[in-house]
């Protein structure tokens, strides 16, 4: 064990400070155990972790183990939407990834438990994960349930889509309020297929997280003992020294992309996955996704990209692995890959699909090509990416004219003026990593759009990202950005926008002698930034290599 390894000395010394805690002198002979714990009281889809956490520890202390619970950030897109606080989430998955790191390696621990549920909070903790390479279990919150108003299925993503259907007279305020009121019952990560719960099941696809703990309901006693097993768990893999760049191979971040364009999952993994595996040695970029998308159909779709569908229908119907099965059928995942409790194939044998409706076998796909979509053209020469699932086939090939707008808030009181009309192609710039700088989602924009019945009739191209919750012609993850001299920041008022989504193109109708005129006079949008904001934007990659600082 690790805690073995050092000098006399320095055990003693280190002892000596954790006596001062109440910690037994036999128990500092055992497997140090972090318990990476993002709990806050700012944060619905952490919260219920508090209720577990001593659960965890007991469970590792009878396995053998010596527990200790370790705070991270832990940031909830939802209560930062639509405020300046946006620009600090995705940064923040750098953040808790350089926390981890610093606690676990600065503490020399032997493994980790780490608890977290939300859009940057797990991504950025299996980008630790991988650069510290020791044994690791992750465990997941499980999901919200949905909320119910006069009969209706709603989620969180219901009260921006009320807001402009208020604004617009579509709806009364009692009934806007009544959304609000209603649309978030329980604690969970949101119960649509975000980036939460897009992200959840990159961890367990990867195999770092316990068979169904992406899909299941938080504060059910399945979630319950789900916790304890995984206290039990960690403390096995540091009895076999697993570590996971010993484990996990190319193939099984593959899996990821399989499994998200099967389910119609979050544009944002364009963003995580690639960062996670850098960590792990490996390079994913926006080819492979689309290389992938062309392969594997969709077969489940919850809300946004389905009406009514939730996580609580995916759930009953087998969650994660009934998908992965169903993708093994037809040869079209691999099953070799290791997992924190063995194979990929050993852990299929107890899945089961119990709802061909919420999750179609391959043979009866919803859409013979995956979730998301790789576009490019002159206005994206390395690439802009759209959630396929969640458009419309009547605004799959679109053209228009383009009103152009430098910020999400911009372009959001433009919509609600009724300045944006059917037909529009909008265009939301210097809103990626560094011009924003923080590349907030415009989930609010896209949101409003469909608050005023316009998902089918108005076009968004942006260089910010979107939450995963997002329905509609959106296409955002431009890059290269506008700040960085892309040619969305050439973009007039006026010029025609051609998008076909099939044939994978996004064009402006300008050529490229007039786009190189235009260059000669730009600036770039400066927007304020200070503090850590700042060294994020100096540090930061672009929206395609992952957008990150490691």
């Amino acid at each position: 064990m690790r805690t073995q390894k050092f000098s006399e000395e320095a055990i003693d010394h280190r002892n000596a400070l954790l006596f001062a805690m109440g910690v037994k002198e036999e128990d500092t002979k055992k497997p140090y155990v972090g318990i990476i714990n993002a709990w806050n009281e700012l944060n619905p889809g952490h919260f219920h972790f508090k209720t577990v956490v001593e659960d965890i520890k007991e469970a590792i202390r009878q396995a053998g183990g010596l527990p200790l619970e370790i705070p991270v950030t832990g940031i909830c897109d939802g209560i930062c939407s639509n405020t300046p606080g946006d620009r600090y989430t995705l940064p923040s998955r750098d953040l808790v990834s350089a926390e981890v790191e610093s606690m676990v390696e600065g503490n020399q621990l032997d493994g980790m438990i780490l608890l977290a549920s939300c859009d940057k909070v797990v991504p950025g903790m299996v980008m630790a994960i991988n650069r510290l390479n020791l044994p690791s279990v992750v465990f997941t919150g499980g999901y919200m349930q949905p909320g119910n108003y006069k009969g209706k299925m709603i989620t969180l993503t219901h009260t921006k889509q009320g807001y402009a259907s208020y604004r617009a007279g579509l709806m009364s305020r009692e009934d806007y309020k009544g959304i609000v009121r209603n649309a978030c019952p329980t604690t969970g990560a949101c119960p649509f297929m975000g980036t939460a719960n897009t992200m959840c099941a990159m961890a367990e696809v990867l195999g770092l997280s316990l068979p169904g703990n992406a899909s299941v309901a938080a504060n059910s006693d399945e979630w319950k003992q789900l916790a304890r097993e995984s206290g039990k768990v960690i403390v096995e893999l540091i009895e076999k020294d697993w570590k996971p760049k010993d484990n996990i191979p190319f193939e099984s971040y593959l899996n990821v992309i399989r499994y998200v364009m099967a389910t119609g999952g979050s544009t944002n993994t364009v963003l995580h996955l690639p960062a996670v595996a850098k960590q792990a040695g490996f390079t994913i970029g926006y080819e492979d996704f689309d290389k992938v998308s062309k392969q594997i159909p969709v077969l489940s779709t919850i809300y946004p990209s389905h009406d009514y569908y939730t996580m609580a229908d995916f759930d009953r119907a087998g969650g994660v692995r009934a998908v992965l099965k169903e993708l093994a059928k037809a040869g079209k995942i691999d099953l070799d890959v290791n997992t924190i409790t063995g194979t990929l194939r050993e852990r299929l044998a107890s899945g089961e699909n119990r709802d061909t409706d919420v999750i179609r076998p391959v043979t009866n796909p919803i859409s013979p090509e995956g979730g998301i979509a790789v576009l490019k053209g002159n206005m994206a020469s390395k690439g802009a990416v759209v959630k396929y699932s969640a458009v419309k086939e009547k605004a799959h090939k679109f053209v228009g004219p383009a009103k152009v707008y430098n910020s999400e808030d911009e372009g959001w009181q433009a919509l609600l003026r009724d300045e944006i009309k059917a037909g529009d192609v909008v265009v939301i710039r210097y809103e990626g990593p560094k011009g924003s700088p923080g590349m907030p989602h415009l989930e609010t924009f896209l949101a409003a759009v469909c608050g005023k019945n316009l998902d089918e009739d108005v076009a968004l191209i942006t260089d910010g990202r979107f939450s995963g919750a997002n329905r509609g012609l959106g296409i955002g993850y431009v890059s290269p950005e506008a700040y960085d001299g892309g040619a969305l920041a050439l973009i007039e008022n006026g010029d025609i926008i051609e998008i076909d989504i099939p044939a994978r193109k996004m064009d402006v109708k300008v050529s490229d002698e007039e786009l190189a005129k235009r260059k000669e006079n730009w600036k770039p949008v400066e927007k304020p930034s200070t503090g850590w904001l700042n060294l994020y934007k100096r540090l930061t990659n672009s929206a395609d290599e992952g957008a990150t600082i490691f």
